[in-house]
């Protein structure tokens, strides 16, 4: 087989979706050599492959986001074909919120979440609009829908019954380099960062979604209860973060609160461990991947209890609502405090991340494509 996947979000360094196609495709090429894998990616000109993405075939195409996601959405509305653009593909993967209008290449949708539906203001309105038009329209297009929790399926079933023979849960993994750092290593990467002793971190792009606003009133209350201890945000900033800078200042935060922007994967290990505890506040995630690779280090961690977060982190961190700024204080104040609490923590959550590997990802996705490409259709 052929196999073309969209890695835009990768080959542009993009969090979540970015780390989870990268991993896939490593975990596909490991375990079924024998096919090849095309890497398919807008913005030619701006892609900054790494060595594993970089070393594929390539099939880019020059357009921007906008102009891209046009092209794509006149296609399906005027059934104008796109097969073009891929050339000898057996089949292709749409990875980033996208699904080519395609006639003779069948194709597998990735959906992640419906946060453009569930929670709105996670996105810019033209986004919000898109994905509403043109994602039922995916859907139907594709041969094969790989959800990527339970939760994201319960939701999808209640908004698109009719692809519901399409659905495949299909969980995310964690990278083997996700494991606890030697001492040495994560003294380096507080030096290289310029961070505190004592931290509390959080990893994501700083937008709505991630409800960072609650995290800052909770932090806020932790130094008013006498808590010294930092707190570190490594992520860039994302859409409508106002609020959260706003906030920040108005706290007076900005002194006491690390904005580290992008981190390098290879520095995510150590920053992990050194820190006290890991917060993920969220108010939806699809899947939580910075919560299991926090769990893999060895770090306690601290998450809201909606969406698919119960499913990723289990009985192994302490679940709060990410409404309850007073719950979210207690929660992280107990996991910072609470030394027989931490060391529970902390082998539970390297038991529950051993449950999650890109190989087992990798397997499951590969014989959708094989059913995909046997009889046309899952389910």
């Amino acid at each position: 087989m052929n196999i073309c996947l969209d890695l835009s979000a990768a080959v542009h360094q993009r969090a979540g979706i970015g780390r989870y196609t990268r991993e896939l495709t490593v975990a596909l090429t490991a375990l079924a050599p024998e096919h090849t894998y095309t890497a398919f990616f807008n913005r030619a000109a701006e892609a900054r492959p790494d060595p594993a993405v970089a070393a594929l075939p390539r099939l880019p195409v020059p357009w921007g986001d906008k102009p891209w996601r046009l092209r794509v959405m006149l296609a399906h509305l005027l059934r104008r074909p796109q097969d073009a653009l891929l050339p000898g593909v057996d089949l292709f993967h749409g990875a980033d919120h996208l699904l080519p209008y395609l006639e003779r290449i069948p194709g597998v949708f990735t959906l992640y979440d419906l946060t453009y539906l569930t929670a709105q203001q996670a996105h810019t309105t033209l986004n919000r609009l898109y994905l509403t038009l043109m994602a039922p329209r995916f859907l139907r297009a594709a041969r094969a829908v790989i959800v990527i929790s339970e939760s994201t399926r319960r939701d999808a079933l209640s908004r698109y019954p009719g692809d519901a023979g399409k659905f495949r849960v299909i969980y995310g993994g964690v990278s083997r380099q996700f494991c606890p750092a030697a001492p040495h290593a994560a003294a380096a990467v507080r030096q290289r960062y310029g961070l505190p002793e004592r931290f509390i971190l959080a990893v994501g792009t700083i937008e709505p979604r991630k409800n960072y606003e609650a995290l800052l009133a909770a932090y806020r209350a932790l130094r008013d209860r006498g808590q010294t201890v930092g707190l570190v945000i490594a992520g860039k900033k994302g859409w409508r973060s106002e609020a959260f800078f706003r906030q920040l200042h108005d706290l007076g935060l900005e002194d006491r609160v690390r904005l580290l922007g992008y981190v390098a994967d290879a520095d995510l290990p150590a920053l992990y461990t050194a820190a006290e505890v890991f917060a993920f506040p969220s108010l939806y995630e699809g899947f939580g991947l910075p919560a299991l690779e926090a769990m893999a280090c060895g770090t306690p961690v601290v998450a809201s209890n909606t969406s698919s977060l119960p499913e990723v982190v289990g009985d192994a961190g302490l679940l709060v609502s990410p409404r309850d700024v007073a719950g979210l204080t207690t929660a992280i104040e107990a996991a910072l405090t609470d030394a027989a609490l931490r060391a529970d923590l902390c082998a539970r959550g390297l038991t529950q991340a051993g449950r999650f590997t890109w190989e087992a990802t990798a397997r499951a996705t590969l014989q959708v494509y094989q059913v995909v490409l046997g009889s046309g259709a899952v389910g």
